[in-house]
């Protein structure tokens, strides 16, 4: 009897681990979580991959989009591509991608920045930061802050572009 329960036990365990994770990938990609509040975007200093200062602070004035990847992130990979077409794109009106890699060592974002043309500010993300922003659990994970400094969204996982396209260009068009 006992053999005849444990494949059908296995069985259901495995549907049961299939079916968690069907689901959140579905939340992740369909109906993706979004954190927004009044809080201010907190600030940090950093060595950008050209060695100069990147400070959040200096972008003040700016819609920004901080982005939360790393070289060996599928979904950043799609993403990346999109955001070097936004950059140049909006850059006029305003808009600035910050590129915060989550990799071990600048080599590979450096080959990845060359590899995908990246226009925009890339540092190396550290515990500091990701702790400031309540922690980095996942990739890919897109931050818009608006023009008054204030975090206006916070993007867990893939996130359909056509909406973040479309809340950057609405931070765009405020006067806030």
């Amino acid at each position: 009897m006992a053999r005849r329960i444990f494949p059908l036990l296995l069985v259901t365990a495995l549907c049961t681990i299939i079916l968690i994770f069907a689901i959140w990938k579905s939340r992740s990609t369909i109906a993706p979580r979004t954190e927004a509040g009044a809080e201010l975007a907190p600030n940090f200093t950093l060595k950008s991959l050209d060695g100069t200062p990147l400070r959040l602070s200096d972008y003040r004035g700016k819609v920004i989009l901080l982005d939360f990847w790393a070289t060996w992130c599928a979904p950043c990979q799609e993403e990346i591509p999109r955001f070097v077409e936004w950059q140049s794109k909006y850059q006029d009106r305003g808009l600035q991608v910050i590129g915060m890699s989550m990799d071990d060592s600048p080599e590979p974002v450096q080959k990845f920045g060359r590899e995908f043309r990246m226009n925009y500010p890339v540092a190396l993300e550290t515990q500091d930061v990701a702790s400031k922003y309540r922690g980095i659990f996942g990739l890919p994970v897109n931050i818009v802050i608006g023009r008054d400094g204030k975090i206006k969204a916070k993007h867990l996982g893939m996130y359909d572009l056509t909406l973040l396209k479309q809340e950057l260009t609405s931070q765009l068009e405020s006067k806030e």
